[in-house]
């Protein structure tokens, strides 16, 4: 399958779609009852609607609820699908997937959990493999997307342009340019876009970022956050038969994603492999990027064409976080200092109020290399980061115990209702369906999203090209350096654009 990406029913993008919920107003309709069954293509088979699909026994009445879609099926997806499938304020309508086992499984799912929460057979959701005959439902008011990183930007843009407000897992994009040209067309369509960093929208870490981006630390000096290597992807199974051509024993030293030209594979029955790849520049099937039962969460980001490593499997969520307590979460840093030019050991970005990121492969390197917290210093988890100022120091990771940080008085100012951090406390559905309704921008916007997958692209351009770089935030591009530049975009398939 091939050609635009423009969807189905839409103009040439110079203005929105004339749909229901083109217009940034709050959503004041469903139309759920009366086209379902049709749009469905379940008009002619028995559809049992029980009383509390009404609203009867507490439940939310269907022209209450807020219409989703949801695109792609995998690890991700799934728990994305249990969120939204059963939530009384949401109707799941159309799960989309390229391959039919995982949009299959969805869409039962998907019945199973609406049918329980309703209390009876309630068979609403439809599967599809084209993820533009989802947008071209007008009866649907907004989509989650959680494909490989190279469909997130044209998916959303064109959600967005079919008048759909936008959940889009991170990294948002797969190049600066990319997620610029986001940004302006979710402006310029005035719909709601959340990204998937929701550890910022956990109590306890949002309360650490605030503690910092306020000042309680005082001037921060440095910040540390991990950036790991491929080669721990590459001790997998599914790698076994493609050793040699990837070059493993060079390759997995990298810290950004690279080119493989693995071999091809016979396409699993059932998968549109054509419109997996879709805009990224072709590769034959090879199982290492997909396969059922999926062998792990984003089993693809080692490949440049279709991830980004590091940021990919966390470095987002770090950076999200980061810039947040920095204060900096719509901007940037100014400089990205390559360990070449023996300034620090490892890679860093500084902030235009000379705040220094710097970049480990583990935490000892906090302790070992820079000398930055006590030797005693209990520092693990992940999806944050630590942060030493004039005052003491403190971590916002997530997955690793408590917060951690010192002297204890920080924390007696910083008066937290817990030190443990509970990743399931997190609002970041709840706020974007909040927004949807109010209009207001949610947690972590369209530029926030941006500016949190900017740093791991920015760091992955001074990572490849071995040098040091000076980056304007303001204008997005590097100062005097065309070379750099260039890696800011990226060609798309013939046949694709967006």
């Amino acid at each position: 399958m091939g050609g635009s990406l423009k969807p189905a029913g839409l103009g040439d993008g110079s203005k929105p779609a004339e749909t229901k919920s083109t217009h940034a107003e709050p959503v004041t309709r469903r139309r759920f009852l009366q086209r379902a069954a049709a749009i469905s293509g379940l008009a002619a088979a028995p559809w049992i609607i029980p009383s509390s699909a009404l609203g009867a026994d507490g439940n939310v009445a269907p022209s209450n609820r807020i219409t989703m879609g949801l695109i792609g099926n995998g690890i991700m997806g799934r728990g994305h699908l249990h969120r939204l499938a059963g939530d009384r304020d949401i109707q799941l309508l159309a799960v989309c997937d390229v391959d039919r086992v995982r949009r299959d499984e969805g869409k039962e799912k998907a019945d199973q959990i609406q049918s329980a929460r309703a209390g009876g057979e309630y068979k609403a959701c439809t599967a599809y493999n084209d993820y533009r005959e989802v947008l071209a439902r007008d009866d649907i008011d907004a989509v989650v997307v959680v494909t490989p990183d190279h469909w997130h930007t044209p998916i959303s843009l064109h959600a967005v342009q079919a008048g759909k407000d936008v959940y889009c897992e991170k990294p948002i994009s797969i190049t600066i340019g990319q997620g610029r040209e986001l940004i302006e067309t979710v402006r310029r369509y005035g719909r709601i876009f959340q990204t998937g960093t929701q550890y910022r929208s956990i109590p306890t870490i949002r309360q650490v970022c605030n503690f910092v981006r306020e000042g309680g630390l005082g001037k921060v000096k440095q910040v540390f956050t991990l950036w790991t290597k491929l080669g721990g992807f590459f001790g997998a199974p599914r790698f076994e038969n493609c050793r040699g051509m990837m070059d493993i024993e060079h390759s997995q030293h990298s810290y950004a994603p690279l080119d493989f030209a693995l071999p091809a594979q016979p396409v699993p029955e059932g998968l549109d492999w054509d419109l997996w790849v879709g805009p990224a520049l072709w590769h034959p099937y090879n199982c290492a990027y997909h396969i059922n039962p999926s062998p792990g969460v984003v089993p693809w980001s080692f490949e440049e064409d279709f991830g980004a490593a590091s940021s990919t499997w966390f470095h987002s969520h770090s950076a999200d976080v980061i810039q947040y307590a920095l204060g900096a979460e719509n901007s940037g840093p100014v400089e990205l200092i390559h360990p070449a030019g023996g300034e620090y050991p490892t890679l860093t970005c500084k902030y235009a109020n000379g705040a220094l990121l710097h970049l480990v492969d583990h935490w000892g390197m906090v302790k070992d290399l820079y000398k930055a917290v006590p030797p005693t210093a209990r520092l693990a988890g992940n999806f944050g980061g630590v942060f030493v100022g004039e005052r003491g120091w403190v971590t916002s990771m997530s997955t690793g115990g408590p917060v951690e940080g010192g002297p204890e008085e920080i924390f007696e100012e910083m008066k937290l209702k817990t030190r443990e951090v509970n990743i399931g406390e997190n609002n970041h559905h709840t706020n974007w369906f909040e927004c949807i309704w109010t209009r207001r921008q949610p947690s972590c916007d369209e530029e926030i999203g941006h500016r949190s997958a900017s740093l791991g692209h920015l760091t992955i351009i001074a990572y490849k090209l071995q040098r040091s770089l000076k980056w304007d935030p303001i204008r997005e591009e590097f100062l005097d350096d065309d070379q750099a530049n260039r890696l800011c975009r990226r060609a798309m398939r013939s046949a694709w654009h967006v």
